[in-house]
């Protein structure tokens, strides 16, 4: 019997021992498992990051090079209005060569066509009430017969690329 408790004690020691590995095996392992969880959501959201800073870039490039083209879309719109308007006094001067007045009304026409592509629009005026924002008034006069800041007359067409104002409508207003 004494052999049989000396063999169960060392069986016992022998499980204890095994235990003890056993446990801090497994706290071991859960160490590291949660280390490695840590890593891989550190790792997660540095990649979620780097992901909204790339779409920021490309959301701010392609504003900018929106904000380029119309910049540029803009100056060269400014520097064709002085042949606008030179078309238009010569649409509205009376010729007896009728062919001649056919090609400049083309023409005219080819050249609001080409802004309008470029998404230039005129700014409307006679008929509209003063806007400071989109007209500039260099005559005022009295007349009952028109509404109260009403635009009777368009000296220079004005025009708009969008919602920027690339020259005012000169114009002359009523009361």
């Amino acid at each position: 019997m004494k052999k049989k408790k000396q063999i169960e004690e060392t069986v016992e020691a022998a499980v204890e021992e095994a235990a003890e590995t056993v446990t801090e095996e497994v706290l071991e392992e859960k160490k590291e498992s949660a280390e490695a969880e840590q890593a891989l959501a550190a790792e997660k959201e540095r990649y979620l990051r780097l992901a909204a800073e790339y779409e920021n870039y490309r959301k701010r490039s392609q504003k900018e090079r929106e904000d380029l083209q119309n910049f540029i879309r803009a100056d060269v719109a400014v520097k064709f209005l002085p042949v606008y308007d030179n078309l238009e006094r010569a649409v509205l001067t009376e010729t007896e060569d009728e062919a001649f007045f056919k090609g400049v009304e083309m023409t005219m026409a080819q050249l609001s066509e080409i802004f309008e592509s470029l998404g230039i629009s005129k700014i409307p005026a006679v008929g509209e009430t003063f806007n400071p924002e989109l007209h500039n008034a260099v005559f005022h006069i009295e007349d009952e017969a028109y509404g109260e800041s009403e635009i009777v007359e368009q000296f220079l067409t004005g025009f708009m690329l969008g919602d920027k104002v690339l020259r005012h409508s000169v114009v002359k207003v009523a009361n």
